[in-house]
């Protein structure tokens, strides 16, 4: 059921997530974005240019935390807006034939501000990643009824 906006409330959490993240996941993405840089996947090469080890793609991390907007709006062109500053990389270790996760992404929402006039409402996100924030004033803009 999506959210009412009559019934939104500044403060509100709308949910929380967790994603795990696999250099498998990061080579499927690659793919689908035509982002082939090796610092996505090689962990010589992503060392070599002084990274701590191979790191989740920006866009990938951005894309996996508003998802929890998404399915709480119920129609994901409900997001009308979207926007992040990347502050840390997501280090993705080498769990190759684990059932480990290389790394783990906590994403919470919440409302951050309501447009009656609009009929919308700021999501403010929270994503984390190894104890450190890793996107940055991560605000959607939710168009509801």
């Amino acid at each position: 059921m999506s959210p009412v906006f009559a019934d939104l409330a500044v403060g509100q959490e709308i949910g929380n997530r967790t994603i795990e993240v696999t250099r498998q996941d990061l080579v499927k993405y690659a793919g689908a974005s035509g982002d082939f840089n090796p610092i996505h996947w090689n962990e010589a090469f992503a060392t070599s240019v002084e990274l701590p080890g191979v790191i989740a793609h920006g866009m990938f991390t951005m894309g996996a935390a508003v998802q929890l907007v998404s399915d709480w709006a119920g129609d994901p062109a409900a997001v009308v807006d979207y926007q992040t500053r990347f502050t840390k990389p997501v280090l993705v270790t080498d769990t190759t034939g684990t059932d480990e996760p290389g790394a783990v992404i906590e994403v919470t929402g919440v409302v951050g501000a309501l447009d009656g006039e609009a009929g919308t409402a700021r999501i403010d996100l929270t994503v984390v990643a190894a104890g450190q924030k890793v996107l940055m004033k991560s605000q959607a803009v939710v168009k509801l009824s």
